[in-house]
């Protein structure tokens, strides 16, 4: 296809139809209701929220193509620099697909995914994204599984990719005030166009591909543990872990930021919040339990392949 913004646009629109069909059939029993919501200032979306099935509790697979004047913040970034004039003058354009799944059981993981297009008017242009994933419980079969088919998406199109987006996703991904990741990491990946090795177009095919990839590695992980039994114990230690998972979202994560400073739909930007999340004070894991076991696999650097 010909990559310009509407093509990118309809393309994400297809893969988030693939990716809740997914979903749903996985489930067996919740399927997404779906809001078209226009954005005043230009552009809009396609939220699609699941809840209460038999294995996703909350869950949104959401489709955003939003426009307009660029905010002033944008232009503190070295790459979107430009003259005072310009600025006044400048739009933006931004397309992307954004998941947060949030599972009914603690032994099946919360996973995120977003894929983004941006472009300004006077000719900037970059693609961001990448996969996460947090387990209440950290397993390692799983985790394994998880960067293993993260690296070959990866390594089908640069070597240095895994390495370096992992990287990027254990900085990303950490709680700085916890001292502590959100989970076990993935990939991410940020304004992303060409460099000496790489086109736009090959970094282009590549972000295909990790958008493609999430319905297979999830629904798997989601089929591996959904049947298993779980304990009230463990309930409550998935609440506390959501806890961790609001904080970083409402902290640090620059999606949630730039769709609240861009006057984003606020029901679509804060869809990655659990139904229910819990904050117990001085909570203390006991020795040599599952629940400290994953408190020291929280760290960056972990090499899982």
């Amino acid at each position: 296809m010909e990559i310009n913004k509407e093509n990118i646009a309809e393309w994400l629109k297809t893969l988030q139809d693939s990716i809740c069909s997914a979903l749903e059939t996985e489930d067996g029993l919740a399927k997404f209701k779906e809001e078209n919501w226009t954005r005043e200032e230009g552009g809009g979306g396609r939220s699609r929220v699941i809840q209460n099935g038999n294995v996703i509790e909350k869950g949104g697979v959401m489709f955003s193509a939003v426009s307009g004047k660029t905010p002033d913040f944008l232009f503190k970034e070295k790459e979107h620099s430009v003259s005072n004039q310009t600025q006044q003058e400048s739009t933006f354009f931004a397309t992307g697909v954004s998941i947060v799944i949030h599972p009914q059981s603690p032994l099946v993981p919360i996973i995120h995914m977003n894929i983004r297009y941006f472009e300004m008017s006077n000719g900037v242009k970059w693609l961001g994204g990448g996969i996460d994933l947090t387990p209440h419980y950290i397993v390692d079969e799983d985790a394994q599984f998880f960067h293993k088919e993260l690296k070959l998406v990866c390594d089908k199109h640069h070597a240095s990719y895994y390495p370096k987006f992992k990287t990027w996703a254990d900085d990303y991904f950490f709680i700085n005030h916890r001292k502590e990741t959100r989970g076990i990491g993935g990939i991410f990946f940020d304004r992303l166009n060409k460099n000496e090795e790489m086109s736009f177009e090959q970094n282009f095919a590549f972000w295909q591909d990790v958008g493609k990839a999430f319905s297979s590695i999830y629904v798997k992980l989601m089929n591996k543990n959904k049947t298993k039994l779980y304990t009230q114990e463990q309930k409550q230690w998935q609440l506390l872990r959501r806890g961790r998972y609001v904080e970083f979202n409402l902290v640090y994560d620059k999606g949630t930021k730039f769709g609240l400073e861009t006057n984003g739909r606020v029901e679509s930007i804060l869809m990655s919040l659990p139904a229910n999340a819990s904050w117990l004070y001085d909570f203390k894991t006991t020795e040599g339990s599952e629940e400290q076991n994953t408190l020291t696999k929280l760290k960056k650097g972990i090499n899982w392949v």
